[in-house]
């Protein structure tokens, strides 16, 4: 079960799910999505939030419904990299306003994500964790 976001829309929340498990290539393209009522379930929320979010995936290109069949992700050449591109730009959309909001200016806050970039590189080579506390 999802932990939703109560100030935004589910079906959204449930579109930016399934595009991240496509970007992660935990749905290749061409992998049947679950039913609406199996989401629905696993989810427990409405199936016509599910079928809500279906349609949006659809326009934006990410599943196609295949009469019959059930609702597949999307067989597009660069699927999957025009994904990551998105996800990531609005991930470090994110990141700039919050340090934005703290007073740094963006050339700061690339600075500090190069540092910390570099620390996480280091603790790898000691054959550390990617997990920061």
């Amino acid at each position: 079960m999802a932990d939703f976001d109560e100030r935004r829309p589910i079906y959204l929340q449930i579109v930016e799910l399934i595009c991240r498990r496509v970007a992660r290539g935990e749905l290749p393209p061409g992998t049947r999505l679950p039913s609406l009522r199996d989401l629905s379930q696993e989810l427990a929320v409405n199936p016509n939030t599910v079928q809500r979010a279906y349609q949006e995936l659809e326009r934006l290109g990410v599943a196609a419904t295949r009469r019959g069949q059930g609702t597949f992700v999307a067989e597009v050449p660069d699927l999957v990299p025009r994904l990551r591109r998105e996800l990531a730009a609005r991930a470090a959309d994110k990141y700039l306003q919050e340090l934005q909001s703290l007073g740094l200016s963006p050339a700061e806050a690339l600075r500090l994500l190069a540092e910390r970039t570099k620390e996480r590189d280091d603790d790898l080579a000691r054959g550390g964790s990617t997990e920061r506390k």
